[in-house]
């Protein structure tokens, strides 16, 4: 994999799990949300209007389209076992932004998934 690949594989990464983490923290604002027709107005109102969700969105589409662009140069079947990084960096971000906590066998899981995205990209030379 080339450096333009695997910078266009890495900022799709980065972009979805940002994206994720500020939907998780536009959530945390948000509370809890009643599944219920009479709702979805104002809901969706809400979460139009709030930062974390306006920004998720932006980063969820720019990470669309640069991850097009990776597609269009790394097979799948080597980008998409990168989306794996994700896990880290969301893991990280929750830990020191959100406060979230995790074990030891959570650690340990994603030292196992870090070492798995390594074999595959190694595989491609």
């Amino acid at each position: 994999m080339n450096a333009l690949s695997l910078a266009l594989v890495l900022a799709g990464v980065v972009l979805n799990a940002l994206a994720q983490t500020l939907l998780k923290h536009g959530t945390n604002r948000l509370g809890p949300v009643e599944f219920a027709l009479s709702e979805a107005l104002p809901v969706g109102a809400r979460v139009l209007r709030d930062w974390p969700f306006l920004l998720g969105f932006t980063c969820y589409g720019v990470s669309l389209i640069v991850w097009i662009a990776a597609l269009t140069r790394v097979p799948v079947t080597v980008a998409y076992p990168m989306l794996s990084i994700g896990y880290v960096i969301n893991a990280l971000i929750a830990r020191y932004w959100l406060g979230e906590t995790m074990g030891l066998t959570g650690w340990l899981g994603i030292a196992f998934i870090v070492l798995g995205v390594t074999l595959i990209a190694r595989q491609t030379g």
